[in-house]
């Protein structure tokens, strides 16, 4: 296979902590030997596991870039045992534009693995990624949240794997980062993800859902703080002690966790996060904006449980995720 077009301007080996950028070669009308920047921090420190640390992988979620570009103005080398390799913004290009998918090629990342080195923008850095990045990692946090469309509770997650002692390591992570809640995950859209490719590697991989509707809270970048600390100290990667935190867990057994909308207009609920609804149970009403006069249709959930989910803002289309219930355990 080719090589990569994107370098890196820092040496993962060097000790210490070196900030830059991996470069990737983007020629455009505006800059004919243009480059896309993707800021990078590497933080390395005698022996111990590589943390591989990132954010917006879809560039409209902001929890995990500010945990990690406050990570990376604030860690010391003497804190760190082993290696931390930290992106703020995966999706540099989405990341700017505020946007899930990239500005440049409409790429949705967490689609595009394992990429191309040939391809188009995005598919080139889940490339880097997948040839590069995740073959040193041991741990990989990944955080994700809501985006413009779509609220969470805040909650921490890891997969159901084949590998129980990489599940389990994966979900002791997840006890030690102290959302408020935390999941064992059912992907609905597992095909190209950034989970999926550093799953299959063996690598023990965390992520999150903090929040949503394309913007931070005090409180839920709070949470993305304290538990970034708390995972890299259980993970021996970073020095101090955990911090305990009460969290109460959730599963996502199967699809019927997931209802979508068959029609588009605008959406109603009847349940707030975190409110508890029964199978069958309306959790919305969508009213036809076409004209005045027609009644709305209800959305049912699909079982029981807690409402961890649901869409945002107020108007939906057919075949959106409008709601999401999970089971407390």
């Amino acid at each position: 296979m080719k090589p990569s077009p994107i370098s890196a301007t820092v040496d993962f080996d060097a000790p210490g902590v070196s900030h830059g950028f991996l470069r990737l070669p983007y020629s455009r009308d505006d800059a004919a030997w243009g480059s896309v920047m993707i800021p990078l921090t590497v933080v390395k420190n005698g022996t111990g596991p590589t943390a591989l640390l990132t954010g917006a992988n879809h560039g409209d979620e902001y929890e995990g870039p500010i945990a990690l570009f406050d990570l990376a103005a604030k860690v010391r080398a003497e804190d760190v045992s082993g290696r931390l390799i930290i992106l703020p913004a995966m999706n540099y290009p989405a990341f700017l534009a505020g946007t899930r998918t990239s500005p440049i090629d409409k790429g949705n990342l967490n689609r595009s693995f394992p990429g191309r080195p040939d391809g188009t923008v995005t598919e080139k850095i889940a490339d880097y990624f997948q040839r590069v990045l995740l073959p040193m990692a041991d741990v990989v946090l990944d955080f994700h949240s809501g985006g413009k469309t779509l609220d969470f509770l805040p909650y921490c997650a890891a997969h159901v794997l084949p590998d129980k002692v990489q599940e389990t390591r994966a979900f002791d992570l997840v006890r030690a980062f102290g959302a408020p809640w935390s999941c064992r995950m059912l992907e609905i859209d597992a095909v190209g993800m950034y989970d999926t490719a550093a799953e299959e590697m063996g690598k023990v991989f965390v992520t999150t859902e903090l929040g949503g509707g394309g913007t931070a809270t005090a409180r839920t970048t709070e949470i993305a703080k304290q538990g970034l600390r708390n995972l890299l100290i259980a993970a021996g990667v970073l020095k101090g002690e955990v911090a305990p935190r009460a969290t109460r867990w959730l599963d996502m057994p199967d699809a019927d966790c997931f209802t979508f909308a068959e029609d588009g207009g605008l959406i109603a609920f009847w349940a707030d996060l975190g409110d508890r609804v029964e199978a069958g149970q309306p959790v919305a009403q969508i009213y036809p904006t076409g004209r005045t006069g027609i009644a709305p249709l209800s959305v049912t959930a699909g079982r029981s449980g807690l409402l961890v989910a649901r869409h945002f803002p107020g108007l939906v289309k057919p075949g959106d995720c409008v709601a999401v219930v999970a089971v407390e355990v």
